[in-house]
């Protein structure tokens, strides 16, 4: 392990010790295997799994895998409760041999404390999309940029933006597979269906988290992913940096919805398959879920565009699973041997059919034809990160967002954001 990781150990146990009572009383009923070990020239290695509705593609990999690889067992711990049992594995020092984990703000936390795989100069970088890389070195939480480095490798890239009935657009009159390039447009275009007596927006705030989605998909073109360190130093406040996109959530929530905007996800989405809107402002994560309803919808996945400049629009892209190995991992060659058999192109592009993802190698590739408009995107590495991932778990990101789309409050709604937010700063002592 290099100086930094030996230097990170510290903070690796102070990130731990605040979350680590509840996880480890969770721990003793999951009853997780333990790390990696050979036992008469076999290898068994302990691999963690986070994406649950992927077990059965993840848990076929491993028995392939063990098919070509006779002296290498994979141990597949599929985890429902993933990151509280991960973290549990780490502070007793059972770190996992391979790992899938979310890029998001608790991926970035335990990177920048050591305890996954540094590929920052590893050849295989050179085979993977700049924007997906990035967005995994942008997530390490550290505001050195030495300490920026790429700590898993991007596996599957999810997207958000906006879900179109491409039926319903071209009975508005619509073309469905030019979609707005500006603002005003997609304001335009919500007002035509209004006009149409076409339920313009399929609203699910019952499920709150859903209005991260737009929020989201608007703030990758309107707030710089710079920015963030910049309310984490202090010099910016979420005044500066979210009042905008609160403006157009009100607008877009309260002028264009459904009348029973409080819909959960599960209703919406029906809703949606069955042709009762024109639009669906979730990411790609919905896809599976509308065709599990109704399977040959006419369905195109577009950029919600936040300004009106079309060359300024960026699209909302995650690394929706890091693949990585434990930094200490005692079986460091057959670890990467899983590593590479995971991400040979043709496995990629069979998980991205499945998982209607974003495969991570440069020439980008989607297993579901309603993606492909936003292929470029892709393609010329115009991708940010969500914006939540920026913003530390403990708050009700979700909660204040359901208010402001009800009483329309930005004042109140970057201000709650910003009081939860410096608590959450006072109990940081890293």
């Amino acid at each position: 392990m290099d100086t930094d990781s030996h230097r990170t150990r510290g903070s690796l146990r102070r990130i731990l010790a605040r979350t680590v009572g509840a996880a480890c009383a969770l721990a003793v009923g999951i009853g997780l295997a333990g790390c990696g070990s050979s036992n008469a020239g076999q290898v068994t290695l302990d691999f963690f799994q986070f994406k649950f509705e992927a077990s059965d593609w993840f848990n076929k990999a491993s028995r392939d895998f063990e098919k070509s690889h006779p002296n290498i067992r994979i141990n597949v711990n599929n985890s429902p409760n993933s990151n509280p049992d991960l973290r549990t594995r780490l502070v007793k020092n059972r770190t996992p041999d391979v790992i899938t984990i979310n890029g998001d703000i608790n991926f970035g936390m335990l990177a920048e404390a050591g305890v996954f795989h540094d590929f920052t100069d590893d050849p295989i970088v050179s085979e993977l999309n700049p924007g997906m890389v990035k967005i995994a070195k942008d997530l390490v939480q550290s505001t050195d940029p030495s300490h920026k480095r790429l700590y898993g490798i991007p596996f599957a890239g999810n997207a958000s933006g906006y879900l179109i009935n491409e039926d319903l657009w071209r009975k508005a009159g619509l073309d469905p597979s030019h979609p707005p390039t500006t603002w005003d447009e997609f304001i335009n275009a919500l007002k035509t269906f209004k006009q149409q007596n076409i339920t313009p927006l399929e609203a699910s705030y019952g499920d709150p988290w859903t209005l991260q989605a737009p929020l989201s998909s608007l703030n990758s073109t309107l707030v710089p992913e710079t920015e963030y360190a910049k309310l984490r130093e202090g010099t910016a406040t979420f005044a500066d940096l979210w009042k905008p996109v609160s403006g157009k959530l009100v607008e877009m929530y309260q002028n264009y919805t459904q009348t029973n905007p409080g819909a959960t996800y599960q209703q919406a989405t029906q809703d949606f398959a069955n042709g009762k809107a024109a639009v669906l402002p979730l990411g790609t994560y919905a896809i599976p879920q509308v065709r599990l309803i109704n399977k040959n919808m006419n369905i195109r996945f577009a950029q919600m565009p936040a300004t009106n400049n079309p060359k300024e629009q960026m699209l909302t892209a995650g690394d929706d699973v890091i693949l990585t190995m434990g930094a200490d991992t005692k079986h460091p060659k057959e670890a990467r041997e899983f590593v590479d058999f995971l991400m040979q192109r043709e496995r990629l592009e069979d998980y991205s059919k499945i998982q209607s993802a974003f495969t991570p190698l440069k020439e980008t590739y989607v297993g579901d034809r309603a993606l492909q408009g936003v292929v470029p995107f892709f393609k010329e590495a115009r991708l940010t990160d969500f914006c939540d991932h920026y913003v530390p778990p403990s708050i009700n990101i979700a909660g204040f967002l359901q208010t402001l789309v009800q009483n329309g409050n930005v004042d109140q709604f970057t201000a709650s954001m910003q009081t939860e937010y410096d608590k959450a700063q006072a109990r940081n002592f890293r």
